[in-house]
């Protein structure tokens, strides 16, 4: 296999061959597939705005950040993208774990010939930048402030990054990308649901060329992927259980933007219910399995009552596990 910094884009894909979205546009492609490129899937739906922005960071090397709730697939939707292009792709989770040094590199003692010798690490980002790797920071606004400010500098134009203990100034590969998601865009935890979220500046959102929304889904889209991933609710019975979890999971979310609610379905909790009811074979104990004991006690009769409207039976206290 071809060493992973020699490896450049030697094609152009169609959009509209591979992504479905009615444009001429025409994007690079490696023709190799490194270990670092995630694996297709094969039933993933691609949002066409998010997408085309995401092509333009490929192809035009824009640093893009896609905001949304928990569970619309941002991360998702860039690695989907990245696989189709055959481009290489790793992830970081700016946890409050991650530190300044994690990201830049650290002194570490290695032994040599038999012999400990101290010798400098580098962390993900040097490794990346010199690499022709899509680099994602998952969670930016929950990153720490030292942590921030090592990513602001390869935000610039130039995105060169100076090692400071290595007396070096590392240019970025000429097929290097910068991606982020994130759930507030550095507006902080205001609504309360995404505790950990820091307030960014704005000299740090300034950076980012593009920033798109990914939103949920259409009701028939969120069904379609719900079956995709548990085929076994492909039949008639099955799509009207799937289209009665999505309308519950939709009204969750109306619950949520008006304040009845502190917590929503994500099309995450969809598809974990429906793989819960193959479980259980019963939709209003995987329901309360999967989402209504995470609620807040108080909460729970409004979201017995979205049940209630949707499947046309009352939650019951108590299930009895049919075999």
């Amino acid at each position: 296999m071809t060493e992973l910094t020699n490896l450049r884009p030697t094609e152009m894909v169609s959009v509209r061959e591979v992504f479905g979205i009615d444009t001429e546009l025409k994007v690079p492609a490696f023709a190799e597939r490194d270990e670092h490129v995630p694996d297709v899937d094969a039933n993933y739906r691609f949002n066409p705005a998010v997408t085309l922005a995401l092509l333009a960071g490929f192809s035009r090397d824009r640093r893009v950040m896609v905001q949304g709730l928990h569970g619309t697939g941002k991360s998702t939707h860039i690695e989907q993208v990245a696989a189709r292009l055959n481009w290489p792709c790793v992830r970081v989770n700016l946890d409050g774990h991650v530190s300044r040094l994690d990201l830049v590199g650290k002194d570490a003692v290695v032994l040599r010939d038999g012999q400990q010798v101290t010798e400098f690490q580098e962390g993900i980002v040097p490794w990346s930048l010199q690499r022709p790797m899509a680099l994602i920071f998952d969670e930016y606004d929950a990153g720490r402030p030292d942590v921030m400010f090592v990513i602001q500098r390869i935000l610039e134009r130039d995105g060169q990054l100076t090692l400071l203990d290595q007396n070096r100034v590392l240019r970025p590969n000429p097929y290097f990308r910068l991606f982020a998601t994130a759930n507030t865009v550095g507006q902080g935890n205001l609504s309360g649901l995404y505790h950990g979220a820091q307030r960014l500046n704005h000299a740090q959102i300034d950076r980012w060329n593009i920033v798109v929304a990914l939103n949920y889904l259409a009701r028939e889209e969120e069904v379609a992927i719900v079956t995709a991933r548990v085929p076994a609710y492909a039949d008639t019975a099955g799509q009207e259980m799937i289209n009665s979890m999505v309308a519950v999971a939709e009204l969750t979310r109306q619950g949520f933007r008006v304040g009845d609610l502190s917590t929503l379905m994500s099309p995450r909790t969809v598809i974990t219910w429906a793989e819960n009811v193959e479980i259980f074979h019963d939709p209003g104990l995987a329901f309360k399995l999967s989402f209504v004991n995470k609620c807040d006690e108080s909460e729970r009769p409004i979201v017995a009552e979205y049940f209630q409207r949707c499947f046309h039976r009352e939650l019951d206290e108590s299930h009895a596990l049919v075999a």
